[in-house]
């Protein structure tokens, strides 16, 4: 009977339409698609193409004064070409996650973006409480810098305003989280060991657990900003010759002594990734998990430093 209904199906000249219609819809919704491809990679080119005009038009119009003075032509020159493609790369803005070590970990972020053309752009997740320290809670809260509590109802607000300047304002950004809440101790090590264990969860190594929530919300918020491209994975490494691995300066050391390598035998490394935004999923379950994963092969590159930095350089790693 199956065959039967099967060959009488195939008959129905209003079944044929029906089959010749949905490929009809499929070929015209992949070609929308496709459309659609072109049409963002046309937004996102033209910017490119009219800075790169103006530059063209500034760098020929100060060619002709190198007869009399090639070197301020030179100069003028070149600070043409680092306005334009500094302009150029604050079209990626990113979400940055990073372990948590020390005070110089912000350095060392604010180092990368630096190279990237972000320098002034870098937003962090702070502890409310960071308000009331001299000067520096000034300065954050001036800022817009997200200050959060831990407790959703109180932050939620706070993150909608955060998000909602990326998302709808169109602020260029690199927002900045530390996603295991604090800094890493041996103490707080224990204490994650401990929870991991009871809750059977997998404990990466020289790091705490992340906290997700944070991550996902950030996430889901700030993927529907067209501007924001990607991840950024920092995992940030640390070595004092005949001292321990993880071994940071302090706080102070960092503000007074000029030449931590060279006087006080630190090392310092960041290994970087970058994952484009498209590519991580998008349900909560989801993100939680490939936060979970990306902790665990960060452990793992920890451990593999760890046993291979004394013998051998890590070499430099910067986010595309």
């Amino acid at each position: 009977m199956a065959s039967i209904a099967g060959i009488s199906a195939a008959a129905d000249p209003s079944s044929a339409f029906s089959i010749s219609s949905a490929v009809a819809i499929v070929a015209a919704v992949a070609k929308t698609a496709t459309a659609l491809t072109h049409l963002r990679g046309i937004t996102l080119t033209l910017p490119w193409l009219l800075a790169l005009l103006v530059a063209d038009v500034a760098l020929s119009a100060v060619l002709p004064l190198s007869l009399l003075g090639p070197r301020l032509v030179y100069d003028a020159s070149s600070r043409i070409a680092a306005f334009i493609w500094a302009w150029i790369q604050l079209i990626f803005s990113a979400i940055v996650v990073a372990n948590h070590v020390a005070w110089s970990d912000f350095y060392m972020i604010q180092d990368l973006a630096m190279r990237a053309g972000m320098l002034g752009r870098c937003r962090y997740f702070a502890k409310v409480q960071l308000r009331l320290v001299p000067f520096l809670g000034w300065g954050l809260w001036a800022m817009g810098m997200p200050m959060v509590s831990r407790n959703w109802l109180k932050d939620k607000a706070e993150l909608d305003r955060v998000f909602s300047g990326v998302v709808r304002g169109g602020y260029p950004t690199w927002l900045i989280s530390f996603s295991e809440a604090t800094r890493f101790t041996k103490k707080k090590y224990a204490e994650s060991l401990a929870w991991c264990k009871k809750n059977d969860r997998p404990q990466p190594r020289h790091l705490l657990y992340p906290r997700t929530k944070g991550f996902i919300t950030t996430v889901q918020h700030l993927r529907k900003a067209s501007h924001v491209k990607a991840v950024y994975d920092f995992t940030i490494a640390y070595r004092r010759q005949g001292g321990e691995f993880q071994e940071a300066p302090s706080m102070w050391e960092t503000l007074s002594v000029p030449g931590l390598s060279s006087r006080c035998g630190y090392e310092f490394h960041v290994h970087t990734r970058r994952f484009p935004i498209d590519s991580i999923p998008e349900t909560d379950d989801g993100l939680a998990q490939w936060l979970e994963r990306l902790w665990i092969e960060k452990g793992e590159w920890l451990e593999s430093a760890r046993q291979s930095w004394p013998t051998e350089s890590l070499g430099q790693s910067h986010p595309s």
